[in-house]
């Protein structure tokens, strides 16, 4: 099948043109500058064309599952529905998130976990899902039940990415004790007493499992070709470690330090939209701003909400000097692709994917119009 869009603005790898697209069986086989001649050509009117975003960190599927506290929705159910609205937020690939290692607070089990990924197989086979899903593993390496959780998962092919996290208090994206007690505190409904308890019990937690765990479940990553990432590394020894490990995304660094030092051991770093948006990190951190100025932030990810990751490729274009739109739309497009090693899309070039997002920009907020995924509209 082949389709022509013409009189639009094109968001290409280092430049905006304006002209047509020509697409041929799923794929991009023809840019153009100018209008097309062609009759049967569809007019953007205008509008922005983009590649569809590849989104590497969402936790987005769990609050479909569990809408509130101890209600748990059908797993098909609740994929649809996120995958409904990643979808309609011009995400065309997407990483789901799915915890590994769950303290009693967590209100889901590895079961659950499970049950998801398996929700998200079914509706690939059944094609049901509009965007292109695999999974990420959020691996708490200070859970005593990390391992555990990790290994329900062996063998499973969707899994692509593996990121160690270590949430305890004291450390990483909680250095500040106040930032914590802020967030679990509000995030769990727990009085001072048994906040006190559950912070001896996390940072015991970390003290007896967090090196092993991370040393297993990375070695475990490598021998099943999982990719790696860091997660909220704050210093050079964090650094330092993930380099070892083999890491090749830096999520989420705390500190100007650390972002610097990833960035130069060869490591995309990753930095949530929300951030972006917000014009810093909710806990108290560094901006993902600072990092794009500073030339060290190569990826966005939405994190919790997913229309973010659009909106902040937009805002960053106007809000960084040091940023064009080209630039800050590779960073939700070409360079998460890149990260994953998935060289067929992420980018409006000859035989890529036609993964395709029309944008127009109102109020200075992109509202998406159309979504195709290798050709075919899906939104």
């Amino acid at each position: 099948m082949e389709t022509i869009f013409t009189n639009a603005r094109i968001v290409l790898g280092d430049q905006v043109i304006d002209g047509s697209l020509h697409l041929k069986d799923g794929r991009i086989a023809g840019i153009d500058t100018g209008a097309s001649s062609c009759a049967s050509a569809r007019d953007m009117e205008g509008d922005y064309l983009i590649p569809g975003l590849v989104e590497l960190h969402t936790d987005h599927l769990e609050t479909h599952y569990t809408p509130r506290p101890k209600v748990f929705w059908n797993p098909i159910a609740a994929v649809c529905a996120h995958d409904a609205q990643i979808a309609t937020s011009g995400i065309t690939t997407v990483f789901d998130a799915l915890r590994v290692g769950l303290d009693d607070e967590a209100g889901v089990t590895s079961t659950d976990m499970r049950r998801l990924a398996d929700a998200i197989e079914n509706g690939v086979e059944r094609g049901r899902l509009r965007a292109d899903h695999f999974i990420h593993l959020r691996c708490e390496v200070s859970a005593p039940n990390c391992i555990e959780g990790f290994e329900a998962f062996a063998g499973d092919r969707r899994v692509k990415l593996a990121s160690l996290m270590d949430h305890s208090p004291g450390q990483r994206q909680f250095v500040s004790l106040e930032a914590y007690a802020i967030y679990y505190k509000g995030k769990n409904k727990m009085s001072d007493a048994e906040f006190n308890d559950f912070c001896e019990r996390r940072m015991a937690q970390a003290a007896r499992y967090s090196e092993a765990n991370r040393m297993a479940v990375a070695e475990s990553a490598r021998a099943q070709g999982i990719m790696l990432a860091s997660h909220d590394d704050a210093t050079i020894a964090h650094v330092e470690e993930a380099a070892e490990l083999g890491t090749r995304v830096a999520e989420f660094p705390t500190t100007m330090e650390a972002a610097r030092a990833s960035h130069e051991k060869g490591m995309a770093v990753l930095m949530g939209a929300p951030n972006v948006v917000r014009g810093g990190s909710h806990s108290g951190n560094i901006s993902a701003r600072d990092l794009a100025s500073a030339g060290v932030l190569d990826i966005l990810s939405s994190d919790y909400i997913p229309f973010s990751l659009i909106q902040a490729a937009f805002f960053l274009g106007d809000v960084v000097e040091e940023v064009s739109l080209p630039q800050a739309v590779a960073m939700v497009t070409r360079n998460p692709a890149a990260a994953a090693g998935l060289d067929d899309r992420g980018e409006i070039a000859i035989g890529k994917n036609a993964d395709l997002v029309r944008v127009r920009v109102e109020e200075h907020i992109p509202i998406v119009r159309r979504v195709w995924r290798q050709g075919e509209r899906v939104a």
